[in-house]
């Protein structure tokens, strides 16, 4: 590690919200589905949008249904290539050697949790990513550029589960403990896929105040 590095992380970083899925069991395009009276997708942009990076992008191949954002968009390289492809799509179009990556249906995102993870950030890792039960939250995680060329091997195999290649990189895992001090109930992942988890997802809003 080269010297000069201190304990706080700072070579700039991206944050890249994806906005694709087919969105079939939500029966709409979810990233609009309302919570408290906002779209997930706006919630997401607002809980992380004072991170410290150097832009905000969206990934998303209906660039006319997400105009009104106003963020610098980009389609999928790869189509039909599931989550995997849009984090390989952030990444080579990201500015920044480091990319964090959000799904547009976590309305729960906790800004100090992101933060927390930001600062996890080091030379040595090539991702950072929270775990649930031992299963790495890979849309709720921080990308180096260096993923760009073992994400392309796997797409091109077609193997598009996202943690796939995680074995080849340096992987830097958050466990519940480390998340814990953050987000205690853990809600940060949840991402809302039916009627019943949106109304879940009210009910959880409207008890927090």
């Amino acid at each position: 590690m080269s010297g000069g590095h201190c304990a706080t992380y700072k070579t700039p970083f991206s944050l890249a919200i994806i906005a694709g899925g087919q969105s079939r069991r939500m029966g709409r395009d979810k990233a609009f589905v309302e919570l408290g009276g906002k779209a997930l997708i706006e919630r997401v942009i607002a809980r992380s949008a004072n991170l410290g990076q150097s832009e905000t992008i969206l990934i998303t191949n209906k660039p006319a249904q997400y105009a009104h954002l106003g963020l610098p968009m980009f389609g999928d390289i790869l189509r039909d290539k599931g989550s995997l492809g849009g984090i390989y799509t952030a990444l080579t179009r990201a500015k920044s050697p480091d990319v964090l990556v959000l799904a547009c249906d976590m309305p729960f995102v906790n800004t100090d949790l992101l933060h927390y993870m930001v600062g996890q950030c080091r030379d040595e890792f090539d991702i950072v990513v929270p775990t649930v039960d031992g299963y790495p939250q890979g849309l709720h995680a921080i990308y180096k550029k260096t993923c760009i060329a073992p994400i392309a091997e796997q797409l091109a195999a077609n193997r598009l589960k996202i943690i796939r290649f995680y074995d080849q990189m340096r992987v830097r895992y958050l466990d519940e403990a480390d998340c814990a001090p953050f987000d205690p109930q853990g809600r940060s992942f949840a991402n809302l896929n039916t009627p019943e988890e949106l109304a879940e997802a009210e009910r959880l809003l409207a008890a927090s105040g």
